[in-house]
């Protein structure tokens, strides 16, 4: 099945759209990844010789992930991150490696989003935090178990 491109329901765009695809949807969890490219131009500083994704790149994709699941069905609304709880970074991202990130919802009440996710290359953990946003306007929606 596909599903939007990231920049269908996303206001992300280039360059700080970190989700390329979504590549799985339910009922309350979501899957996007992406494939960073060895001439992004964040490589070139971090780090010379030993090029590695930042972790708050890492930490956005996460973001956009959790923003995608909420937005999918509200078009111009928009998510705003609010909090990062144990935010862990476990293992390097590398030039040409695809990264998967996956949020599952815990809790979307009075316009605040809660998603615990995780960023894995290969089905190695890369990084995993609990995730908040907020989205304006939506205070009174139906909340989500």
């Amino acid at each position: 099945m596909s599903h939007p491109s990231p920049s269908q329901v996303l206001p992300h765009r280039e360059p700080f759209l970190w989700i390329d695809r979504c590549v799985e949807i339910g009922e309350d969890r979501v899957v996007c990844e992406r494939t960073f490219r060895a001439d992004e131009p964040f490589f070139a500083g971090h780090f010379p010789g030993n090029p590695v994704v930042p972790g708050a790149l890492l930490l956005e994709g996460l973001a956009q992930t959790l923003a995608y699941f909420a937005l999918r069905n509200s078009p111009g609304a928009a998510v705003m991150l609010t909090g990062v709880d144990r935010c862990r970074f476990r293992r390097p991202v590398r030039p040409g490696e695809t990264v998967r990130f996956e949020a599952v919802m815990q809790r979307q009440l009075l316009g605040v989003v809660t998603a615990r996710a995780t960023a894995t290359v290969a089905g190695a953990l890369a990084a995993s935090a609990t995730i908040k946003g907020y989205m304006p306007g939506t205070e009174k929606a139906e909340p989500h178990a």
